[in-house]
C-alpha cells in the first residue's frame, strides 16, 4: 500500500476511534505529516508536526534531554522515544509517531549506515521503538519507506 493510501486508512482508525496523532520528524523532514494532511478530513484527527532535524530543536521543540545525544546518537531508539513522548505531551494528542535516521547518501558509519532509522510511536500510557535498516537505496527512497513504515505501525498499533 502507498503512503496515501495507508495515511487515508490511519485517518479512518483515527476518526472511528475519536483519537489525534502528532507527528515529530527529523530524516523525513515533514513527509509523514505530509502525507496525512494530504488527505481531506485530517484536520479531524492530526494535532500538529514538528521536523526537529537538529539536536537543537529536537531539545527546544519537544524535550529530548540533551545528555541523550552525546549517549546514545540522535539516530537512536532512545531518542525516537523521547521525542514521541515530548511530541504527545507538547502537542496533547493520543498518538506520536517519531523518526529519525540516516537517509543518506552521506552520514552512514559501521555503526549506524546510511539507510538505518529509528521509529518511536507513543500512546495510552506507553512508548514503543523499532529500528529498520532500508539499506544506501538512495534519500528519496529512505525517507519514502520511512513514511510508509511509520503509518502502517501507527495503524497496526490503532488495530490491536
Amino acid at each position: 500500500m502507498n503512503s496515501t493510501a495507508l495515511a487515508a486508512r490511519l485517518i479512518d482508525l483515527l476518526k472511528a476511534q475519536k483519537k489525534t496523532v502528532t507527528t515529530v520528524e527529523s530524516c523525513t523532514g515533514g513527509l509523514i505529516a505530509g502525507a496525512i494532511t494530504a488527505i481531506s478530513g485530517s484536520s479531524e484527527v492530526f494535532e500538529t508536526g514538528f521536523v526537529t532535524y537538529s539536536n537543537a530543536a529536537k531539545t527546544a521543540m519537544v524535550g529530548v534531554p540533551e545528555a541523550l545525544f552525546p549517549l546514545h546518537g540522535a539516530v537512536s531508539e532512545e531518542v525516537a522515544s523521547a521525542m514521541a513522548e515530548g511530541a504527545l505531551k507538547t502537542a496533547g494528542a493520543d498518538i506520536a509517531l517519531s523518526v529519525t535516521g540516516i537517509a543518506g547518501p552521506t552520514g552512514g558509519s559501521a555503526e549506524k549506515p546510511v539507510g538505518m532509522v529509528c521509529f518511536g510511536l507513543s500512546h495510552g500510557g506507553k512508548t514503543l521503538t523499532r529500528t529498520r535498516q532500508f539499506g544506501n537505496i538512495g534519500r528519496g527512497a529512505v525517507r519514502e519507506k520511512s513514511v510508509a513504515y511509520a503509518l502502517q505501525w501507527a495503524i497496526d498499533e490503532l488495530s490491536v
